[in-house]
Parts: structure tokens; sequence; C-alpha cells
């Protein structure tokens, strides 16, 4: 597995006593694959992705990428999340060239990259433009060209596409799969990304597998495989095995926590 999780815990301190937030947590992710987590409010997902990126050791276990285990934050991640977080002072183009400034690297040298992204997302016109004057889907996808700019191996999303609304959110999921290069090629080619998300539609319009963690502290409760064929497209969404696994989804997830499958954050 491109990353493989051994038995990870995760227990903070706190002034009342230990919280246990993570407990034993064991399965991989292959290269290229797409994986998708769910689960139920407060079980631990986020706390997993920056166990990934190395923002975080776990108390308990390893997280291995490519063979190394992680032990101090990943320079080859990209990540995304809910929040775009784009400078509101930098033009869009400034924001996505943030990766090469912040890691010394001459700009020149991403340049045409960065506005390779741009294009690719439909952004080339609006490169000059500030954050505050694009739409929230915009800036999201402009978030995204910002992780892809250093070409990085994996790609982290922690609920990236919770804040928009239903069609944008529906364009962005289309979108990614676009980006990742979903009808290019073999899967091995293809960046290897893990995604949180409280949808269980877009888990299952998105990912190769599905994750379904139990309620803190967070276990795995079930692995399901998506049998659905790549390239997906909208229609994909009404086809039987569509709804037949995103209801045992619902199902898994409701036997582990009732309340967790209406929502809340990660």
């Amino acid at each position: 597995m491109f990353i493989d999780f051994e038995s990870v815990g995760m227990t903070y301190a706190a002034a009342s006593g230990p919280v246990e937030a993570l407990r034993d947590i064991s399965f991989g992710v292959g290269r290229g694959e797409l994986v998708a987590l769910v689960g139920p409010s407060g079980c631990g997902k986020s706390t997993l992705l920056r166990i990934v990126a190395g923002l975080r050791a776990p108390t308990r276990g390893r997280v291995s990428v490519d063979g190394a285990v992680v032990q101090r934050p990943l320079a080859a991640v990209g990540m995304v999340f809910q929040a775009p977080v784009l400078l509101k002072w930098r033009r869009l183009l400034d924001n996505v060239l943030l990766p090469a400034d912040l890691a010394g690297l001459n700009r020149r040298d991403h340049v045409e990259r960065a506005r390779a992204l741009l294009a690719k997302t439909g952004l080339a016109e609006f490169s000059q433009k500030y954050p505050g004057e694009l739409s929230g889907g915009m800036q999201q996808r402009a978030s995204l060209c910002r992780a892809l700019l250093l070409d990085p191996p994996v790609l982290l999303m922690d609920e990236p596409f919770g804040a928009l609304d239903a069609m944008t959110r529906d364009e962005m999921n289309l979108e990614l799969l676009r980006v990742w290069g979903e009808a290019e090629g073999p899967a091995e080619r293809r960046k290897t990304i893990f995604f949180v998300t409280h949808s269980i539609p877009e888990a299952v319009f998105l990912a190769d597998r599905v994750v379904v963690m139990t309620p803190r502290p967070g276990r795995v409760a079930k692995v399901f495989d998506v049998p659905l064929a790549r390239p997906r497209s909208v229609a994909a969404r009404g086809a039987v095995e569509f709804g037949r696994l995103a209801l045992e989804i619902y199902e898994t997830l409701n036997v582990q926590a009732p309340e967790a499958v209406r929502g809340g954050g990660g």
C-alpha cells in the first residue's frame, strides 16, 4: 500500500483527563487510489489526515507513505481544506504560487505550471483577480491548483467542498476527477487521494473505496469497495449500484451512531 496505517491510535491530554480520539486504525490506500473517509462528528477523521501529513504524531502505531514511516511534515503532500484559505492581498496567480515561495524555490520555474493549472480549472482569465472578487467555487478551484503546484504524489482533502452549495459541489466533484486524470491512463500514474467528507453520495461518487469510521474513539467499522466504472458522470448517481451502496454505508453509520448521519464537523 502507498499509504499504510498500522494500529494507529491517538490520545490527547486534557485538563479533565486523557481523551482517546483514535484506536487501532489499520488499513491501506493504494498508489493512485482515491479513498474517501466518512464517519460521525468528532471521530478523528481530520486528525488522521494530519497524521498522514506529518503535522501530528500518533501516540500509538505508525503511518508510512511510500514505504517510509512518517516522522515529520511531508513536503510531498498537497492539502485542501474546507475553507480555501487564500491570502486576500495576493492575486490568484500569486496564491497558487505560494507553495513555491514558501519552499524558497524560484517562482519563475513554476509560473508556467501555475498558469496551466488555472487554465485546466477554468480560471485562466481570473489570474490577476483577488480572492474577494471570486465566487466560493472559484476560490476552491484555486485552492486545488495551489495544492497541485509542486506536483505532490499525495493529495489530502479535508471536507473541501462542504461549504459550497449543492450545484457547485457537484461541479467540483467532477472537476476533481478531471484534474485527477480519472480518464487518462492507468491508475498507478494518478495522484493518491485521501478524501474526508460527511456526504455519503459524494464519497460513493468519487471514491474507489469508502472507509467508514465509528464514533470516538474512531475505529474502522467497515471498508466498502465502489463497483462503479470510471470515468464517472452525473448519471452514475442514478445507477442501482450507487443507491444500494450509499444505503449500505448509511445503515453502517446509523448502527454505529444514529445521530452521526445528520451532519457535524470531523
